[in-house]
């Protein structure tokens, strides 16, 4: 593989396929070398040839944190260094710190106090309401509440952590990501079981949108400096992870535009005076036609490939505006295209419309289709087993805790 030096380096935090796809973009656009701090010595990343991957597990500790990032910038003093989280505790370091940041560090994020409101989702329901942007019937539980409590939508219901971040730092034997919830017995058992294991924050209990995966869309949005949106792409998601830990994870996205939805967003995020990549989970509910925002991740989505690969390189937004002080045009995607990390048995198997498949068959039959993990020229023999493998464990995935 050929590289080119740059003004610039990319510097990531995390491990997933987050990662790897935000650094193959790199790649792809400015063919540079992604340098990766993660916890653990796995994931897509690990062993790339187009990645420096370092891991240690205090990375996401506030002074091994700073001590590592502001040691790298020192080290390579006469470049930029561009710096992306890729997950919601590596974001919210860097917006807590960036007063802190060496001088050459780029880090294209809202300051941590208004991060830190939109990351509670309760906040985010606050905000939608104000721009007519759809979401569940929501209940906001606070602990104080005890169980004395009642909702105004039926069983089953959906059950979630406001502060995620928190949420995954106490852990317990029976932690799930999302919950569905078939009684009150059941939610009242759960609500217990995650404040004793010191979970102090709080709730959120939702009406359950009826509907499969196919139901479901991402946005990914791109936001400059001056907090006007530049690129929007919608995602059509066919199929989800269903593992406790990864449930709602995408595991197929067909690119699709939807322009009234996109405006809605649009008129939020410039009213916020957002900056940087914000990525949505919606939902389509067919009872009244309307489509569901569940959340804002203040970062790209772990799918972020999908972007890319329909042909919005999403390091190409950071580059061109804080390297090369470009003013860029506000773009949407428009043209269809298959995002895909697992078989294409599995795929054909458990996503049920019929008129999507035969979509997802077009665009296979047109090349309009990545998996962003296998990457032509980054296939060192211990890495490709390790993605072999793991992509191949989905035929287990699914057919365990597929329902």
């Amino acid at each position: 593989m050929e590289f080119k030096e740059r003004e610039f380096i990319p510097v990531l935090l995390g491990g997933d396929i987050n990662t790897y796809s935000v650094a193959r973009a790199f790649y792809e656009q400015y063919q540079v070398k992604t340098y990766i701090f993660g916890k653990f010595p796995t994931g897509p990343s690990y062993n790339s040839r187009i990645i420096e991957y370092q891991a240690n597990p205090k990375i996401d500790t506030d002074d091994y944190f700073l001590m590592t990032v502001n040691g790298f910038a020192e080290k390579y003093g006469d470049k930029k260094v561009i710096l992306i989280g890729c997950g919601d505790s590596y974001v919210a370091l860097i917006s807590k710190h960036k007063a802190e940041l060496a001088v050459n560090i780029i880090a294209p994020y809202i300051e941590f106090d208004l991060m830190n409101s939109l990351q509670q989702k309760d906040t985010f329901y606050s905000l939608c309401e104000k721009h007519q942007v759809d979401y569940p019937g929501t209940l906001i539980y606070d602990p104080s509440m005890g169980m004395d409590f009642q909702m105004d939508f039926p069983f089953p219901v959906i059950l979630k952590p406001s502060d995620s971040i928190s949420y995954w730092e106490h852990p317990f034997e029976t932690q799930n990501k999302v919950y569905t919830i078939k009684d009150r017995k059941e939610l009242e058992q759960v609500i217990q079981d995650i404040y004793g294991a010191g979970y102090t924050d709080k709730l959120i209990i939702q009406d359950m949108i009826p509907g499969n995966d196919e139901y479901m869309r991402v946005l990914t949005c791109y936001s400059d400096k001056n907090g006007k949106v530049k690129m929007m792409c919608l995602g059509h998601v066919l199929l989800e992870e269903h593992t406790p830990h990864g449930l709602g994870n995408h595991a197929l996205i067909v690119t699709e535009p939807n322009t009234a939805l996109m405006e809605h967003v649009k008129n939020l995020l410039e009213d916020l005076h957002y900056i940087g990549f914000s990525n949505f989970d919606i939902k389509y509910d067919r009872r009244d036609g309307k489509y569901k925002f569940f959340e804002i991740n203040t970062r790209q989505g772990r799918s972020n490939y999908y972007v890319t690969g329909s042909g919005f390189n999403v390091a190409k937004y950071i580059v061109e505006e804080y390297i090369y002080g470009k003013e860029q045009e506000l773009e949407t995607a428009e043209e269809e295209h298959l995002w895909m990390v697992v078989p294409k048995k599995v795929a054909f198997k458990y996503v049920k419309d019929e008129e999507m498949k035969a979509k997802m068959r077009r665009l296979i039959r047109e090349k309009k289709m990545v998996n962003p993990v296998f990457m032509r020229g980054d296939l060192k023999p211990k890495r490709f087993l390790a993605m072999v493998k793991t992509h191949f464990s989905h035929f287990v995935k699914f057919k365990k805790y597929y329902s």
